[in-house]
């Protein structure tokens, strides 16, 4: 028998920005405004995501919900989607995303992770752009930074197992 560990290497940031570059910090702060485009009738969890292109656009994407759940779709993934398919020659380079519930009226305490699909996606443009996407989730005690979407899904599936 053998054991291997996986291990995932979080920065944590102050919430209030400062300690991040003027690019990072006007990223979290599109993720948290574009919270209040989403479509939450149902969870009534308000979710944005923004995304840095490595043009220096942000693209952005909040969650959109449907009565029959599968046909919604996740902030990242909107942000994600919209990016590969209007510029699907410029690379995401990071990601921020951004969350809040209607019964609290105020973003989360603590940052909120991408979803399994969502963290699939990250992972399979990764590969199509060959680069990494630093991941930022913003929390009222604080930012998380990963260096890599990979490092979420250490054991993705990807086109390498096809």
């Amino acid at each position: 028998m053998k054991k291997t560990q996986l291990s995932t290497t979080l920065t944590h940031y102050n919430a209030d920005g400062s300690e991040l570059s003027e690019l990072d910090r006007r990223l979290v702060e599109r993720a948290k405004k574009i919270t209040q485009t989403s479509y939450a009738v149902y969870s009534h969890f308000h979710v944005g995501a923004a995304l840095l292109l490595e043009n220096g656009e942000i693209v952005c994407g909040s969650n959109q919900e449907n009565a029959a759940y599968p046909a919604g779709t996740c902030a990242e993934r909107t942000a994600i989607f919209y990016a590969n398919s209007s510029r699907p020659d410029v690379a995401p380079v990071a990601i921020a995303v951004a969350a809040w519930r209607e019964e609290d009226q105020e973003f989360l305490d603590n940052p909120i992770s991408p979803c399994g699909v969502c963290r699939q996606v990250l992972v399979e443009t990764e590969k199509r752009y060959g680069r990494p996407i630093r991941v930022l989730l913003y929390g009222r005690n604080g930012i998380f930074e990963v260096e890599t979407a990979s490092a979420l899904l250490p054991l993705r599936f990807d086109s390498d197992a096809l």
